[in-house]
């Protein structure tokens, strides 16, 4: 069964988007507990801004895959540049497990570095099948990488 292109977007936005909804499940509860105990760099945002931040970019992740699956382009470039993408959004919700529900920065600090080979890896896919999905997976790269010094950070300071 073949889903019609119109669909695409919308699955690939509602994918994403549940994704970071199931990875906010084991931070919501660690906000205000164990994370609040934690030294934290004088850099570390607010914790509201995560949320949004973290909603336009599951968006704009949305959006590059939407644009991705609905290419006219098939064949093993494509599959690979979904499958990559794929894999990066489960190394992303699992990001939250280690840190939050598992309260492990060092397990979620080596889970990063992974996220970021992964996006990386999905950026140069992406780009020869719609360059404007690969750009917009670049705020997400900034973000990821400013998250992985903030979590290098927390592991420094709190041992």
């Amino acid at each position: 069964m073949s889903i019609p292109n119109k669909y695409k977007l919308p699955v690939s936005i509602a994918l994403c988007l549940l994704i970071g909804f199931l990875s906010g499940i084991s931070t919501s509860d660690n906000i205000s507990g164990w994370y609040s105990t934690l030294e934290k760099p004088i850099f570390n945002p607010p914790n509201w801004i995560f949320g949004p931040v973290w909603t336009f970019l599951y968006i704009f992740m949305g959006i590059a895959l939407g644009k991705i699956w609905s290419s006219d382009i098939s064949g093993k470039e494509k599959n690979k540049a979904i499958i990559v993408f794929g894999s990066q959004l489960v190394v992303n919700g699992i990001w939250s497990i280690f840190f939050f529900g598992m309260q492990n920065p060092l397990l979620a600090f080596i889970d990063i570095i992974i996220l970021i080979i992964l996006i990386v890896c999905t950026i140069k896919l992406f780009k020869p099948i719609n360059r404007m999905a690969a750009w917009l997976l670049y705020p997400y790269l900034a973000w990821v990488s400013f998250a992985t010094i903030l979590n290098l950070s927390i592991i420094l300071l709190n041992n």
